[in-house]
């Protein structure tokens, strides 16, 4: 027996009252113990047992016939689910199913594994023989759902079918529940999650574990009396879901025909007679429905109406149904297949509300018009029309465009899921297609109002600024197609009218001479955004989430530069804005990331500020050193400066840990520390308003912090930047630390040298030695070793941070190891530019290693790195983020051009090799600490295409897309 499958249920038991839970009914379970992995010795031992009573062996051997049978029938679902969309989110999950038409292949499950949502699915068989799956009919409401395969895929068993026998279910019937027991999680009923309402559940004291959903309730002769849906852990109660409704769309499907559905947007609910007695039931109609359905307990009651559906203002919580056009009603089947059959037409309800009868005419509706089909892609998110399922969870009218992921450009609004749409630039969106016309055409980079609502909260609007992406992501319609199980994309082509900037001018404010000298550095100042479309270079959130600006100094307006920290622009890839006197806001074009300092580079188009009062920055000729006295003049959220007139408390050597995933950090470098500091970016400056010094955020594993950078670092790239030259640093690739000379004595170091270094000023009494080799691959990785102390590079001896060259092609050191002086000549490696290019394949981003990824390897694999994954793609499924790709399919990967030429490879073997591939590709891997592990996946060319994002200086974003 196959260890997808197992009897992982109870032996024995016995379906209670499906109408009244309270009842109590004495029932045997017995568990299984043993259940062996072959089909053809399939064992259940009897060994457990309630009330004394043990089942005879005839009724074992009977079971395990039936159990050998059904067995083949069921398979396990592996899916993926690849969009967020409805009350489904992407990500893998499995479950179970069974076959219920063998010459279709059509395959029962349960809804919330068949899923509303697009997904790609495989069925794995008894034997491990695998097929793929599509989604061709999910219930809009209650918990099942249909699959198909091709039968003629199955080449090593004979397929069985398991028949849908409803009308077996009753009271005290034995049952089994055979199913896979690899821990899909249960339904998980709650509000804004799927929910079923509006039909009966059996309940069982079976304990099915999660796994177990869409496994079929089969009596003692293979037929499948109930569905499983869900359990109560606690309670080791499992719900089975009645067969009725299945059964029905079943023969529509088979037939080809749609499956009907209507709906009141009314949620009923079975109430004892005692209850309806207490809302107004009068005895005589009571003792009729008693006399016509012994049976019953009960009548059904109106217990929700969604406002603006068809029996909005007809019925009410409370109203108790009696008949249905004339025919009295007793349950939910009795009235849904009522309304099921009459879409588009009127019913007749006879209700009592209260101790009044009355007759109610309604319209029923076409509950598939109510469940979405389609959605748009749009900015990096998901929209699509509200959903019946999550307007009923919060009582809410079914219309308007609701955001199932919000992806860039709405996440950048703080528009999130759960939210409503209700206009965009000042147009209402009713409905999507309302929202798509409107989206159609606004172009790239436009900044138009956007007004929603949380769906919890209808009545309490939010309106954002929302920056329009029609650059980094695509805009494209997609529509469920339940013959192919895909979902087909329509992409809107990009509007006809190209977003420019027009020229602005604004006034600086006056500040108070209580905040001197604030004044002559306020107009240097300006806000820094930048929105992150990938996150590579392992940067696991989009800045603008936690903090939404940065500060920017304005370092030159001939030719216009800004300096800004790293934390404000943390990559090489992104939106930036810059915002000038709290009134104007611009395109901002990256120039440089500094590799060590925490500092970056942008320009901007001057022309856009007309007459705004731009200035440069004074730079002071005066490094700080501690007590010196200094103002801190810091920019604050509401464009008001803060001032601090303090002095430096300390010189720091800036100490920035490794980070997890790795990702840039500040090395090599001192900082500057004060008296009082505040928490807003700015300068440091004098009396005079000269600045000596930026006062900068600093990123770091969970808490950044904040200190000074001596000016006089920042000077050499802005002359090269002056002069239109794009600085080339060089360095050793190795990371420096002090370490005081008491220490360096107990490690041999002589006593001349130190007294050398105890007749430097401003030594600290400390020297520097290495921490860590940056890159393995390196010169300095090959010839310097970790813990050698730096006695002189180039004949000057150094004792800090400061002390180090900034730029040179070999370092000729003296240095001290093992209680040994050497002389050693270091070639310096370029840092060159960060990251250029980015190759999106089935949903992992692929880039060259990193400085930063690097730093964590002892020895460097050669491969590409993948330095992301996006939620439900096949690398979300199957793939490790941060790991080196070495081969595809037994292909060397070295760089990325191998990369692309391995995977085209293997398109193309597939493609000729259709009958005998499984889309499976067998990928090599190697992670940080240097162990290979060999995965397969599943790729999805459908929904996962291959594109490439390329560094493009012709554009103001410094990027271009090319799709492959």
């Amino acid at each position: 027996m196959s260890s997808h499958q197992k009897i992982d249920e109870s032996d024995k038991s016995e379906i209670l009252n499906p109408q009244e839970f309270k009842t109590a009914v004495t029932y045997d379970q017995v568990e299984p113990s043993n259940v062996t992995h072959s089909k053809s010795a399939l064992q259940l031992d009897d060994q457990s047992h309630l009330n004394g009573q043990t089942n005879s062996t005839a009724k074992l051997q009977s079971w395990k016939t039936t159990l050998e049978k059904a067995i083949n029938a069921i398979v396990s679902i592996k899916a993926n689910c690849v969009r967020d969309f409805d009350t489904q989110y992407s990500g893998e999950y499995c479950g179970t199913g069974f076959v219920v038409d063998k010459e279709r292949g059509i395959i029962l499950s349960n809804r919330h594994i068949v899923s509303p949502a697009p997904i790609v699915a495989q069925a794995t068989f008894i034997n491990y023989e695998e097929v793929e799956l599509k989604s061709i009919y999910r219930d809009p409401i209650h918990d099942f759902g249909f699959l198909k395969f091709d039968p003629s895929k199955i080449k090593f068993m004979d397929l069985v079918q398991i028949p849908l026998e409803p009308e077996r279910a009753k009271v005290g019937i034995e049952i089994r529940v055979a199913g896979n027991d690899s821990g899909e999680k249960a339904p998980e009923y709650g509000i804004g999650y799927y929910n079923d309402f509006n039909t009966f559940y059996f309940q069982a004291a079976s304990g099915t574990s999660g796994g177990s959903s869409g496994s079929p309730v089969l009596d003692i002769e293979g037929n499948a009396v109930a569905l499983n849906a869900g359990c109560k852990v606690k309670a080791s109660s499992s719900f089975y879901l009645p067969l009725d409704r299945a059964k029905r769309a079943l023969k529509y499907i088979q037939e080809g025909k749609h499956v009907p559905r209507g709906t009141l947007q009314t949620e009923f609910e079975y109430t004892s007679y005692d209850e309806l007695r207490r809302l107004g039931l009068g005895s005589s109609i009571e003792k009729e429905v008693r006399e016509k359905f012994p049976d019953e307990t009960g009548l059904l009651v109106v217990r929700k109406v969604l406002p603006k559906g068809p029996a909005d203002g007809l019925l009410i919580p409370g109203d108790i149904i009696i008949r249905a056009n004339k025919d009295m009603i007793a349950n939910f089947i009795h009235l849904f297949s009522i309304i099921d059959d009459s879409i588009g037409e009127d019913i007749e309800l006879t209700i009592c509300r209260g101790k009044d009868q009355m007759d109610i005419k309604l319209k029923i509706q076409d509950l598939h018009s109510i469940t979405p089909n389609r959605f748009v892609e749009v900015g990096g998110g998901i929209v699509h029309e509200l959903s019946y399922q999550l307007a009923y969870s919060y009582s809410q009218p079914v219309e308007g465009p609701y955001i199932a992921s919000s992806g860039f450009m709405f996440g950048n609004a703080s528009a999130w899921s759960y939210n409503v749409i209700d206009s965009v630039n000042n147009i209402p969106t009713p409905n999507l297609d309302a929202f798509i016309e409107i989206m159609k055409d606004l172009p790239d980079g436009a900044r138009v109002s956007l007004r929603f609502h949380e769906i919890s909260n209808i009545h309490k609007e939010k309106v954002a600024i929302m920056y329009v992406d029609r650059y980094w992501n695509k805009f494209r319609i997609g529509v469920r197609d339940d013959n192919t199980g895909l979902w087909n994309y329509e992409e809107i082509p990009p509007p006809k009218t190209i977003y420019s900037y027009k020229p602005d001018t604004a006034r600086v404010p006056i500040l108070n001479e209580s905040l001197h000298p604030s004044g002559k550095v306020w107009p240097s100042f300006v806000k820094i955004e930048c929105y992150l479309p990938y996150l590579i270079d392992g940067i696991t959130y989009s800045r603008t989430i936690l903090n939404p600006f940065g500060v920017g100094v304005v370092m030159s307006t001939e030719p216009p530069l800004i300096v800004c920290d790293r934390d404000a622009i943390p990559i090489s890839i992104g939106n930036i804005f810059i915002t000038f006197a709290n009134s104007i806001i611009i395109p901002g074009k990256l120039l440089y990331l500094h590799p060590m300092y925490n500092y970056a580079f942008i320009t901007y188009d001057k022309t856009l500020l007309e007459d705004t009062l731009v200035k440069a920055i004074e730079i002071s000729d005066k490094d700080l050193e501690q007590g010196d006295p200094v103002y801190l003049v810091g920019f604050c959220e509401d464009y008001l400066p803060e001032v601090k007139k303090t002095i430096v408390s300390k010189i720091i050597n800036v100490r920035v840990t490794e980070r997890n995933p790795p990702r840039w950090r500040a090395i090599n470098v001192e900082g500057i520390t004060v008296d009082g500091p505040i928490t807003q970016g700015g300068v440091l400056c004098d009396d005079d308003g000269k600045v000596q010094g930026l006062w900068l955020t600093y990123s770091a594993q969970e808490n950044n912090f904040i200190c000074g950078l001596q000016i006089s670092l920042v000077k050499p790239t802005l002359e090269l930047l002056k002069r239109g030259e794009l600085p080339k640093l060089r360095g050793l690739n190795v990371e420096f630390c002090t370490m005081k000379i008491v220490k360096a004595k107990f490690l041999g170091l002589s006593g001349e040298w130190i007294r050398k270094f105890e007749s430097i000023p401003n030594s600290k009494n400390s020297c520097l030695y290495i921490l860590n080799i940056l890159d393995t691959t390196s010169p300095a990785g090959e010839l310097l070793k970790v813990g050698d102390i730096i006695l002189t590079i180039n004949g000057n001896i150094v004792t800090r941070m400061r002390d180090l060259p900034a730029a040179f092609h070999y370092s000729e050191e003296l240095i001290f190891r093992d209680g040994k002086e050497i002389n050693v000549k270091v070639g310096t490696t370029s840092y060159g530019k960060e990251t250029t290019r980015i190759i999106g394949w089935s949903g992992a981003l692929i880039q060259a290693p990193y400085k930063a990824a690097l730093e964590q390897v002892r020895k460097v694999p050669t491969g590409v790195y993948v330095s992301g994954k996006m939620y439900g793609s096949p690398a979300d499924a199957s793939l490790r983020s941060g790991v080196w790709i070495v081969e595809i399919q037994g292909r060397k990967v070295s760089d990325l051009d191998s990369f692309l030429k391995a995977i085209d490879a293997y398109e193309q073997e597939m493609k000729e090799k259709a009958d005998e591939n499984d889309g499976y590709v067998r990928i090599k891997t190697i992670d940080r600490t240097n162990v290979t592990n060999v995965i397969t996946m599943k790729l999805d060319p459908h929904y996962w295409s291959t594109w490439q994002l390329v560094e493009d200086e012709e554009s103001t974003k410094g990027w271009k897309y090319v799709e492959d």
